[in-house]
């Protein structure tokens, strides 16, 4: 691509639609610090405690099946502006809810908008973006959403911190309630800040060129596009491109979905990002200070420890940001898993020989980190620029919620059967199984999908029908 592309331009669009990943982040970790306030406070028992873990990713599994198609009638930035709303709503309604209903409905609220805003955000980077710098544009979404993780966390432990510290000297009972004697509702409702700022930057940001394109409204697409790439022509090939696209079949979506090169990319879609759920980065993200208080930690030092975790994913988000489009997105994986593999059998030796042996609490923190690092660099980082980069335009918004459907179920999966898991297969079992699901995933990015580092998505589009 030439150098007259407006990449400041660009970055700025990403940014913007990374938001949505901050709050993706910090909604999803955020619970991590409330189940054991929770759980006393309602008295839950194993099988509640995974229903207030998993209710949002019920909601969210409502999100992405909506998604796909509320973005191609109404367009990816009306989509995104409802995602912010619904993070707000939730977040207020979590700090107020006056029972564990209310929590729970609140909470499925916030869900729907983490399944829209997973699957509209890095959608609207990847339309916007140009291949030379795609990859890690769209890994702008998934460097904000593991910021939203370390944000959440950070949020946590000092909320605790300061619930027993300075909170008891609050005057107002409502904030007496919030920040000291219910600190959870605090952690909670502190989400609907970001959203109030996600709701109002993207009234900056214009529409999806590409879904204009696709809708017939060409000119505002052509001023879009010259405005990225900096000249008439660049923009003009590119108005082209995607038009000769979205030209190529009049069926409907649902029937382009069945066409056999397309139904074998949905498919791959499917089968990578629920596997991705079951090889345990989100039991981590979930329970991870409900494994650290296991090893024999106390509920400050375990959430502590998921501070340092939420570090570590932060900043391999941004090494993997900087090498996805030099190394390639399978090499990533490649590399990634392998490690991922061998800490989750440290991890599980730990929990099996670790007290016998004598073996510090330092050592589960450093294999935790390790893992965190191993997944971080390779599948969270490419999960979603494959996933927002190898469907053909008609089909790209259903096909992304066809996809992230099925990650939201295993996301789900997880965090209900976690619990069970832990006290059932023991915490070492549980690992295992982790591991072993590592490998099948790993045979599908060799065997089934194509490199696609470097291609534009017309390109990646051909791939498919050939």
């Amino acid at each position: 691509m030439k150098s007259t592309v407006n990449i400041g331009y660009v970055v700025f669009l990403s940014v913007v639609a990374a938001l949505g990943g901050f709050l993706f982040g910090y909604d999803t970790a955020v619970i991590s610090g409330t189940i054991a306030q929770v759980t006393s406070l309602f008295s839950l028992d194993s099988i509640q405690q995974g229903w207030f873990v998993g209710c949002a990713l019920v909601g969210s599994i409502v999100g992405v099946l909506c998604a796909g198609v509320l973005s191609d009638k109404f367009g990816r930035k009306k989509t995104m502006i409802l995602s912010a709303i619904l993070f707000s709503i939730s977040g207020i309604g979590c700090a107020i809810s006056g029972n564990f209903h209310q929590l729970v409905l609140y909470r499925i609220i916030g869900g729907v908008g983490i399944g829209v805003v997973s699957i509209i955000s890095p959608l609207y980077i990847s339309e916007v973006s140009i291949p030379k710098y795609r990859g890690r544009l769209v890994s702008l979404y998934q460097l904000a959403v593991t910021v939203g993780f370390l944000g959440a966390y950070l949020v946590n432990y000092w909320l605790l911190q300061y619930s027993l510290d300075g909170a008891a000297n609050l005057s107002h009972p409502a904030l007496l309630k919030i920040f000291h004697t219910e600190a959870w509702r605090g952690m909670l409702g502190m989400e609907s800040l970001p959203a109030l700022l996600f709701f109002l930057v993207i009234f900056f940001i214009p529409e999806s060129p590409r879904w204009l394109i696709l809708k017939k409204k060409e000119s505002p697409a052509q001023r879009i596009l010259k405005r990225i790439y900096g000249n008439e022509k660049d923009a003009q090939f590119e108005l082209n491109e995607t038009r000769q696209a979205s030209q190529s079949e009049t069926k409907s979506e649902w029937r382009l979905i069945l066409k056999p090169g397309i139904f074998k990319a949905v498919l791959i879609g499917v089968a990578i990002a629920i596997l991705g759920q079951f090889m345990g980065v989100n039991a981590v993200l979930y329970y991870g200070p409900t494994i650290f208080e296991s090893s024999g930690l106390s509920n400050g030092d375990s959430l502590f420890y998921q501070v340092l975790v939420g570090v570590v994913n932060m900043l391999t988000t941004v090494l993997a940001m900087t090498i996805i489009d030099k190394v390639g997105r399978k090499k990533l994986v490649y590399y990634g898993v392998s490690g991922m593999i061998l800490t989750l059998f440290l991890i599980a030796f730990y929990f099996i020989q670790g007290k016998e042996l004598g073996i510090p609490n330092v050592f589960l923190l450093v294999c935790f980190l390790l893992y965190i690092f191993f997944c971080a660099v390779s599948i969270c980082a490419v999960i979603w620029v494959l996933l927002s980069e190898m469907y053909p335009i008609k089909v790209r918004g259903l096909a992304m919620s066809i996809a992230g459907f099925s990650l939201w179920v295993g996301t789900y999966l997880i965090g209900q059967l976690t619990p069970w898991m832990l006290e059932n297969l023991t915490p070492a079992g549980t690992f295992i199984l982790f591991a072993v699901m590592c490998v099948p995933y790993m045979l599908i990015i060799w065997k089934l999908v194509p490199e696609t580092t470097g291609k534009s998505l017309e390109e990646i589009e051909k791939m498919w029908d050939k």
